[in-house]
C-alpha cells in the first residue's frame, strides 16, 4: 500500500498520526511525506535552530521509514500569503507521484491558520471526481495537539480510530526527536499530553492506545 502524509509543519504528522505510520512502516506499506512549510532565513528561527530542525527531519523520516519527503518550502506561519493556485498544484503534484491508497492530512478546524490552508488546498487538489483517477481510496484528517484542541468551536469529531497500542512508546521516541517542538509538563505537546491522548482514543475504542481521525472522503 502506498500511503501519503500531509503536514503542514514537521512535528504535525507524528503528533497526529506517529503511531499509524509506523504501523504502516512494520506492515511494509510505502510512506511518502508531503512537508508544506519549513523555517525561513531571517525569521524567528536562528540557523542553528534551523540546522538542527533539519536534522531532527531527516531522523525522523528514517524513522518511519518514508520513502521520499517532498518538500514544498513555503514560508511556516504564512501559508496564507502564499498563493493558493501554487499551493494546490505543489499538493497535486506530490499526490501524482506518491500515488497513496490513502492521505493523512491536518484537520480542517485546526486554530493554526496554516493547517487550515493547507487542508483547504488539499482538498482542491483532492476533489472526490478526481479519487478514483488518482487511486486514492481514503482521505483522512488527524488531529494536532496544541492546534486541534485549541480552536475556539472544536470540530474535530472523529469516526475513525487506529490501534497504536505496540507503537505508542516509538511514537513518543520519535516526537523527542524534534527537540526544538517538545514542550515542557504540563503543556500540550509533553509527552504525557500526547500519552494521555492516545489512553483516551483508546479507551474509545476499548483499546489501550488509539489515533483519532476524521474519514473525509472514502471510495471503496
Amino acid at each position: 500500500m502506498n500511503v501519503l502524509v500531509v503536514s503542514a509543519h514537521a512535528d504535525d504528522e507524528t503528533l497526529g498520526c506517529g503511531g499509524t505510520l509506523l504501523r504502516h512502516g512494520e506492515r511494509g506499506d510505502e510512506i511518502s511525506w508531503l512537508l508544506i512549510t519549513e523555517p525561513q532565513p531571517g525569521g524567528r528561527w536562528s540557523e542553528e535552530a534551523r540546522a538542527s530542525k533539519a536534522a531532527a527531519l531527516e531522523r525522523v523520516a528514517a524513522a518511519y521509514p518514508a520513502r521520499e519527503v517532498i518538500r514544498l518550502g513555503h514560508p511556516a506561519g504564512r501559508l496564507d500569503e502564499v498563493p493558493v493556485a501554487d499551493l494546490v498544484h505543489g499538493i497535486a503534484r506530490a499526490v501524482e507521484r506518491a500515488r497513496p491508497e490513502v492521505v493523512y492530512l491536518v484537520h480542517a478546524g485546526d486554530v493554526h491558520t496554516d493547517h487550515q490552508v493547507a487542508f483547504g488546498a488539499a482538498m482542491s487538489a483532492l476533489k472526490p471526481f478526481h479519487l478514483r483517477r488518482l487511486g486514492v481510496g481514503r482521505v483522512l484528517s488527524y488531529e494536532t495537539l496544541s492546534s486541534t484542541e485549541a480552536a475556539a468551536v472544536p470540530s474535530f469529531a472523529p469516526n475513525l480510530h487506529v490501534d497504536i497500542s505496540p507503537w505508542l512508546e516509538r511514537k513518543l521516541e520519535v516526537m523527542a526527536l524534534y527537540a526544538t517542538e517538545m514542550q515542557p509538563e504540563p503543556l500540550p505537546r509533553s509527552a504525557s499530553a500526547i500519552r494521555a491522548l492516545a489512553r483516551y482514543r483508546g479507551a474509545t475504542v476499548g483499546v489501550e492506545y488509539a489515533e483519532a481521525f476524521v474519514l473525509v472522503h472514502g471510495l471503496e
